[in-house]
C-alpha cells in the first residue's frame, strides 16, 4: 500500500475520501519515514460504501451542495474506488473511477464519466494538479502517491484538539512528482494514537497558493476510524480563495460489492 500525499490525501472514502487508522504500530517516535510507513499501513477497510455531502463554498461566501455515493474495493494490494454524483441536476450520474496501484512504478488509472457529453475522459498523468469537480481536491489528491517518492522530517510536537500529534514535513524528490500533484512542500499534523493524518498544510506550486486540510470530526464505525466531517481550503495569503467541506455518512464496511462494479461500463451505466 502507498501512502497519499500531501496528505490529502488521508483521505480516502474507504478508499477515496476516509480516513481510517489501526492503533497498533510500533514505531521509532524520532523517525518521521516509520511514522508515514505506519500511516500508510493503518487499516481503511475493504468492501466499502459511503454517502457524501460535497459543500463548494466560493470566496463571496455563495455555497453549492452535491451528494454522492462511493465504493471502494480492496483487489490483492491494488485499491479500486468509483463514485456517482446523485445531485444537484447539472452533475447528476458523474462519475468518477480509480484504479490506485501499490506497484510504484506503475502510473494510478483515473476517468471521469460526463453524462451530458455521454463520453468518459482518462485523466492524464499532466491533468492530475487540476480542481477535481470544482472543489478544493486535484485528481492528485484522490490517488496514492509513492512513499518513497518523498523526504520527511519531523518539525515538532504538537496538538490538535486536544490530541498529541508528530508534524512531519514531506517534500517530493522529484521535478516530475511536484508537476504531478501540484504541490511542492506539505506539512502534515498525524496523530500518535491511531496514525491518522488530521490536518495539513500544502504549498502549491501555481499562484503562490497554500492548501489546509482540517478533519473536524471522527467516528470509529466497525473498529475503523473514519472521518466524518472535514474541510479543504484554499488560500492566497491570508486571503480564503475557495473552501469545500466534505461530510461522510451511512459508512458501511464488508458489503457484498461485486468486481465488475469497477469498471468503466459500469462508470457510463450508472447506478
Amino acid at each position: 500500500m502507498r501512502t497519499r500525499l500531501p496528505l490529502l490525501l488521508a483521505l480516502t472514502l474507504t478508499s477515496t475520501l476516509t480516513l481510517a487508522a489501526s492503533p497498533v504500530f510500533a514505531v521509532d517516535p524520532t523517525d518521521a519515514r516509520a511514522i508515514m510507513q505506519a500511516v500508510d499501513e493503518r487499516d481503511d477497510g475493504d468492501n466499502g460504501i459511503s454517502d457524501i455531502e460535497m459543500i463548494l463554498i466560493d470566496k463571496r461566501g455563495n455555497e453549492r451542495v452535491r451528494r454522492l455515493r462511493n465504493f471502494s474495493k480492496d483487489f490483492g494490494d491494488d485499491d479500486y474506488s468509483l463514485m456517482f454524483f446523485q445531485s444537484p441536476a447539472d452533475v447528476k450520474d458523474t462519475g468518477f473511477l480509480t484504479y490506485d496501484y501499490d506497484e510504484e512504478e506503475r502510473d494510478d488509472d483515473q476517468w471521469l464519466y460526463l453524462p451530458a457529453l455521454k463520453k468518459t475522459k482518462r485523466i492524464a498523468t499532466g491533468d492530475k494538479s487540476g480542481s477535481f469537480m470544482g472543489s478544493d481536491f486535484s485528481y492528485a489528491d484522490l490517488t496514492d502517491r509513492p512513499l518513497s517518492a518523498y523526504d520527511y522530517k519531523i518539525l515538532e510536537e504538537s496538538e490538535v484538539r486536544g490530541a498529541p500529534v508528530w508534524v512531519i514535513e514531506s517534500v517530493p524528490r522529484t521535478e516530475k512528482e511536484i508537476d504531478e500533484t501540484g504541490t511542492v512542500k506539505s506539512v502534515v499534523f498525524v496523530r500518535k494514537d491511531n496514525f491518522m493524518v488530521v490536518r495539513s498544510k500544502s504549498w502549491l506550486k501555481k499562484g503562490q497558493r497554500n492548501k489546509y486540510l482540517d478533519v473536524i470530526s471522527l467516528s470509529q464505525i466497525d473498529g475503523i476510524w473514519v472521518a466524518t466531517e472535514m474541510t479543504m481550503t484554499t488560500k492566497k495569503g491570508k486571503t480564503t480563495l475557495h473552501k469545500t467541506i466534505l461530510r461522510n455518512d451511512n459508512v458501511r464496511f464488508n458489503q457484498d460489492l461485486d468486481e465488475d462494479l469497477f469498471s468503466t461500463r459500469q462508470l457510463e451505466k450508472g447506478l
